[in-house]
């Protein structure tokens, strides 16, 4: 590979707060160099060093921005669940319950069409400059779905996380223990080999306290991190499982506390944001001000799923954090990138800085403020992941 260089950086949003100016820590009048795949030089474009690059990409007064790191995404499913998103817009309320419905339809399909449509959905996502991706399992939820799913999902994904404790199936219908007694048994040893991360939805019909802490307890006997979908249909006891489990992340976290967002604000557990979710449910949006003020990590990922949020869209959720969550545009940006990188326990992607992968996104606009000021515009110019173009 050579090294190439990118010049005419009119805003360089490193999302690295050391490399630049404020929480997306910009660089005006930018350049960078990519060599191997890795970032090797960023800086003023007055001083790219001679030669830098045997290639060179003209921004032409464009911005460059990190890949996203879209941290909590469903990309394992068949089936489509719009009729219950029809019923939402009419003025349904949202219900877990779907999920089963999906189940039925997971379980149906053979695991080639299952592997197609996760790839066909990861494809869709890295064209709109999301360059790192997790998906989870949890529409199998039998020992061979489940482990099928957690092996399409690591295939497809760029982590895999084990969600056999995503509801209660219904062969187990008022045997809710002893499903968590499999999840934690059988199924995990069956799964466990394929992913790095295990999650559980500690929700008033889904998962108690007790049961999300020993599902998340067995994942840590097998390695894997925890992660838990918290806090989303009302206060409950989520983050604090999160939080007492060391988990990565807590994700949702609609209904928060005060003591739930102290509790994440002294931790080191990532507070995940999922508002195209809120957006699909027509719920309430998290108050993602009152968390960053609090000193909290922010993430924003897509959830991308068939019944809460079929969306893949980055810049969609960038655009709702910023109109509905309190964040501005640049904090935004720093979550869907820097933040995902955290909720992902990983250090080497979600910003530009040298050693770092070269997962670039040239955007058709002069400051990365358009993504929040232009939405539902297809504002990607280009991708680069480890230094290879892709769109």
């Amino acid at each position: 590979m050579t090294a190439t260089a990118f010049v005419n950086v009119a805003r360089l949003a490193t999302c690295d707060p050391l490399q630049g100016r404020g929480v997306a820590g910009v660089l005006h009048d930018a350049a960078l160099v990519v060599d191997d795949g890795r970032v090797a030089w960023v800086g003023a474009s007055a001083d790219l060093p001679q030669a830098a690059g045997d290639d060179v990409v003209d921004a032409a007064g464009r911005c460059v921005i990190p890949g996203f790191v879209d941290s909590h995404a469903h990309l394992v499913f068949a089936g489509d669940r719009s009729e219950e998103f029809a019923a939402r817009a009419a003025g349904g309320a949202y219900a877990p319950g779907g999920i089963l419905t999906t189940v039925r339809a997971t379980r149906a399909a053979s695991t080639p069409e299952l592997s197609a449509l996760a790839s066909a959905r990861r494809h869709a996502a890295l064209r709109q400059g999301t360059t790192t991706m997790e998906s989870k399992s949890g529409y199998g939820l039998s020992v061979a779905d489940e482990a099928r799913s957690c092996t399409v999902a690591a295939s497809t994904a760029d982590a895999a996380t084990f969600l056999g404790a995503h509801a209660v199936p219904p062969e187990f219908e008022d045997a809710a223990d002893d499903y968590v007694a499999l999840v934690c048994s059988t199924m995990l040893d069956a799964c466990a080999p394929s992913v790095g991360f295990i999650d559980v939805f500690c929700e008033r019909g889904a998962f108690d306290a007790d049961q999300a802490a020993a599902v998340l307890a067995a994942g840590a006997r097998h390695g894997l991190r925890a992660k838990v979908h918290a806090n989303q249909l009302g206060v409950g006891d989520g983050v604090r499982v999160a939080v007492a489990a060391n988990a990565v992340s807590a994700d949702h976290c609609t209904y928060l506390s005060a003591a739930d967002i102290d509790a994440l604000a002294a931790s080191a557990t990532v507070t995940v944001l999922l508002p195209i979710t809120e957006f699909s449910t027509r719920t309430a949006y998290a108050d993602g001000r009152r968390l960053l003020d609090a000193g909290a990590t922010v993430a924003l990922a897509s959830n991308c799923n068939p019944g809460s949020g079929y969306s893949s869209s980055m810049h969609l959720a960038i655009a709702l954090a910023v109109r509905e969550q309190g964040l501005t545009p640049l904090e935004a940006l720093a979550a869907a990138t820097a933040g995902g990188a955290a909720a992902l326990a990983r250090d080497d992607v979600g910003a530009i800085r040298v050693g770092a992968k070269a997962d670039l996104v040239l955007l058709d606009a002069p400051d990365p403020v358009h993504l929040a000021y232009r939405p539902g515009m297809d504002l990607v110019a280009g991708v680069w992941r480890e230094g290879l173009r892709v769109r």
